[in-house]
């Protein structure tokens, strides 16, 4: 009982000296705002949007067309709803995208990666064998071919988008469970008996979570785009629902005289994609983690 403070004390410390390089690393606290501003919009979209009755099929053929102004942030689109409130509407739909696909994807590629990495043998040579047939599949090919075949909704984006991303995510943590499996711990784990189960998932998983946190925010703004091609081919997301792709392709047979109804659509991707990237980029410098491709 009496080592119980000085193991808090410890884990306090470290926090603090994380949190500290965290906040003295511009690229990573610019991603953070970015995507915290991002989420908060996204949550906040009923309130904040000035025109929320314009998510739908609303209509207002008066107001069509409208530059940016005081009242119409980003202008307005060919049928005069409020750019800026699909736009904002539209990114719940992107971030939700990431949300599922990664929420998929990361359990079941960093179970794999561990397996294949603890065991070895006939599991890590069918596990990787596997990894290694569906990574020569490029990811938007395969989502295409599969919200190709399927009707085009959000369920079979994510289903498209969800197919093969796993696959890095396995590659990534299979790569760092072998450096870990020879470590001392583990073989003393062994040693005093511990289950296969103790040893996965209470000594090797913890020491993967550095290496998850980064790979995961990187592949956020990937998602995203891969999301936001697919609705940009009409594979995507289906009018009247906001999609920030299905935005820019609609917004495209207006170009150049109408060009916020694509630019500030497309800027929102951007910005999003961005956020998550430069915050991936900071957490890697914080964890000093090599990523695997």
């Amino acid at each position: 009982m009496s080592d119980m403070p000085v193991v808090e004390a410890e884990r306090l410390s470290n926090a603090y000296q994380n949190w500290y390089r965290f906040s003295r690393n511009p690229t990573a606290v610019i991603g953070a705002a970015i995507v915290i501003i991002c989420v908060l919009a996204a949550i906040l979209a009923p309130w904040i949007t000035p025109h929320p009755e314009h998510v739908g099929a609303a209509v207002n053929f008066r107001a069509r067309h409208l530059p940016p102004s005081g009242d119409y942030w980003f202008g307005t689109d060919n049928v005069g709803r409020d750019i800026f409130t699909r736009v904002i509407f539209g990114m719940r739909i992107s971030l939700l995208l990431a949300l599922v696909v990664l929420g998929t994807a990361v359990p079941i590629g960093t179970t794999l990666g561990i397996l294949a990495g603890y065991f070895g043998g006939w599991v890590e040579v069918v596990i990787m064998r596997v990894t290694d047939i569906a990574l020569a599949i490029p990811p938007l090919v395969m989502a295409l071919a599969v919200a190709a075949v399927l009707s085009p909704n959000l369920v079979n984006s994510l289903l498209a988008i969800s197919a093969l991303w796993w696959t890095w995510h396995t590659r990534l943590i299979y790569s760092v469970t072998k450096q870990i499996r020879a470590q001392e711990f583990i073989e003393a784990a062994e040693t005093l008996g511990a289950s296969k189960f103790h040893i996965l998932f209470r000594e090797i998983l913890p020491n993967c979570v550095s290496a998850i946190a980064v790979k995961t925010s990187l592949d956020c703004g990937f998602v995203i785009l891969v999301g936001a091609s697919l609705s940009f081919l009409g594979l995507g997301i289906q009018p009247p629902t906001p999609d920030l792709g299905t935005m820019v392709a609609q917004g495209a047979a207006f170009l150049p005289d109408y060009w916020w109804e694509s630019v500030l659509p497309g800027s929102a991707i951007l910005f999003v994609a961005l956020g998550f990237n430069l915050l991936g980029d900071g957490l890697r410098d914080l964890f000093d983690v090599q990523e695997v491709r």
